[in-house]
């Protein structure tokens, strides 16, 4: 399988399998709950516009996803800023440049609607998803997010 014969779309609400299953691959854990929460977020709130597309083969399988949300604000006024929070690519077509293409539509999709500001985090610790960050045109931000744990 080439990339030319991945296609990128929308997701729908019937992809939900399909992404909890490449996402145990991934994690070697299931999450369903986690995903029902995004799902639910994306097809059914109003107050965030859905940002979510999944990369598919010839055969209709679902290889890869990404996940965002744009945040309309208070009164539904819309941010320029977006979140990227899951991307996911089936460990069998992992290296094969999906992520890579699945965030560029990602990003295109969230310029055509105004947004000029994409953000994302990554556990410190994760120098693989740093790399694959990096190597996509995203840089630390400004922002340092801070804990406290109790």
């Amino acid at each position: 399988m080439n990339q030319s014969t991945i296609k990128i779309r929308v997701m729908k609400a019937d992809d939900f399998d399909a992404v909890v299953a490449i996402d145990k691959k991934i994690l070697k854990a299931s999450r369903p709950e986690y995903y029902e929460v995004k799902f639910e977020k994306l097809f059914r709130s109003r107050d965030y516009l859905p940002a979510s597309l999944v990369a598919e083969t010839e055969e209709g399988t679902v290889a890869g996803f990404v996940m965002g949300e744009i945040y309309m604000g208070e009164y539904g006024i819309f941010q320029e800023e977006a979140r990227l929070d899951t991307i996911g690519v089936d460990p069998d077509h992992q290296h094969k440049g999906i992520g890579g293409r699945l965030i560029n539509e990602f990003m295109d999709h969230m310029k055509s609607v105004g947004v000029q500001k994409i953000n994302t985090l990554v556990d410190w610790n994760d120098s693989r998803l740093i790399h694959f960050f990096s190597a996509n045109h995203f840089m630390p931000s400004k922002t340092i997010n801070l804990e406290r744990s109790l």
